[in-house]
Order: structure tokens, then sequence, then C-alpha cells
């Protein structure tokens, strides 16, 4: 393919959309805590980062962290969800569950696959927890998918190089693979030339101090491993534009 690489920068602020798109990114997938993998994000940021941007942006549909097994009423909230990021301008969706035995949730997938139309959907890092990555392939391709983002069921796209090049091998251009999980400037092409991928999904983002002079440090309001309370991680333009600039050059 001569039109290159798409880099897709998954961010959770409005700044860093704005870094997403001036870096070069070529779309965004939109979340709320992304030191959770990803949830859900407001109405109000979609909203917002859409007056400031114009690059697609596809929205993570996923009503809590955890496992990919969803109980009704999760499914009535992912339904909802589906129709307001829709109604509010979403380009496209991004999705997944599972059955208890590590399968993909066919019927759940097409009920949301459903409710998303016409809008084109990926399926999430949900592909990742699979108990058989190229039967699970199979289907999200009959089920209609556009494209799979997926660290190659490893705990980064590096680690899981070898199956992503074999899924890839076997999607042979009927849904797209989408490497993403953990990619940074020192690994982009290693995975881009070992994997045949046209496609990335990176964050790209770098750590930043609070400006709050006043500090509580007693006081945590998350889980224990929760992420620092006066740290902030925001993309980061020149990493985005390093990123795309070593796709530029990938053959």
């Amino acid at each position: 393919m001569a039109e290159g690489f798409l880099m897709e920068v998954c961010v959770d602020s409005v700044e860093s959309a704005i870094n997403a798109e001036r870096g070069g990114a070529g779309r965004l997938e939109l979340c709320s805590s992304l030191l959770e993998g990803g949830l859900t994000p407001s109405l109000g940021l979609l909203q917002v980062i859409k007056q400031y941007i114009k690059i697609p942006i596809y929205v993570m549909i996923r009503p809590r962290g955890g496992d990919f097994l969803y109980s009704d009423q999760e499914v009535e909230v992912m339904r909802k969800d589906i129709e307001l990021m829709k109604s509010h301008g979403a380009d496209g969706l991004v999705v997944g569950a599972l059955r208890e035995d590590g399968r993909v949730d066919t019927e759940l997938c097409m009920e949301l696959l459903a409710a998303a139309r016409p809008l084109p959907v990926t399926f999430h890092r949900a592909f990742d927890m699979v108990h058989d990555p190229a039967i699970a392939l199979e289907t999200l391709i009959s089920l209609g998918f556009q494209r799979v983002l997926t660290s190659g069921c490893d705990s980064s796209a590096l680690e899981g190089l070898p199956l992503i090049k074999r899924i890839i091998d076997q999607a042979k251009g009927r849904i797209v693979i989408m490497p993403g999980g953990g990619i940074t400037e020192r690994n982009l092409q290693r995975i881009l030339e070992g994997s045949g991928a046209q496609e990335f999904h990176c964050s790209a983002r770098s750590s930043r101090d609070s400006v709050m002079k006043f500090r509580n440090t007693c006081v945590s309001m998350g889980a224990a491993f929760s992420a620092p309370e006066y740290g902030l991680k925001v993309a980061d333009v020149s990493k985005v534009r390093t990123l795309n600039a070593i796709a530029k050059n990938t053959l």
C-alpha cells in the first residue's frame, strides 16, 4: 500500500487529543482512565474534543475495568453509551466481549455492532484474552468488524510480534490488524517491519508533574496501585511526531 501507515493514538484528555492531531495522528481512540486500559469516556469529553480537532474519533465502549464478560445491566449501559456517542458525533466505536470459555461472545457482539451501525467498529484488546486467536479472528471477520487492536496476546506488541504477523497473514486483508500495547519510538520500526501491519496504536505519552503547590500526600483517590495523585500523563507532540516519522521511513 503506497499511502503509508496510519497512527491511532489513544487519548483521555482534550490536551492529549490536540497534541496527537498536531503530531500527525490519523485517528484517535477516545477513552477515560487509560490507567485501567481505557474505559468509556464522558459525552462532555467527546463534545469538547470535537470542537478542537478534525481527525476521526473512535470512542471506547467499556463500562468497567477487569475482564470482558458482561452482565445484562452492563450490556444495557453499553447499548445506551453506543446510542449517545453515535448521536454526538463519534466517527467509530471500539468494543469487545468474551464468553466465560474465552471465546468471542458472538451474540453480544452482533447486538453491539447492530447498535453501532453504520459506524465502523474496532474489536479491542479483549482479543488478547481469547482462548484461540486464529478462530477468534475468523469470528470477528464474519461478524463484520473493521479492525482488531492486539498486542498479539502477549504483554506487549513486541513480545506478541510472531502472533501479530501470523494473524495478519491469516487475515489476508479481510480485516485490519492494528498492533498496540507498549509501542514506543524504540520498537515501532521492528513491529511494523516484522508484522506487515498498515496501522498501529500508541499513547505516545510523557509524564508531567502536577502544578498543585498545596499537596496532601496522605490521601489517595483510588486503590493502592492507582496513579500518583500529583502526576499527569499527556500525549506528547514530539513523541507523536517521532513515531510518525519512524512509520514514514519504514518500508
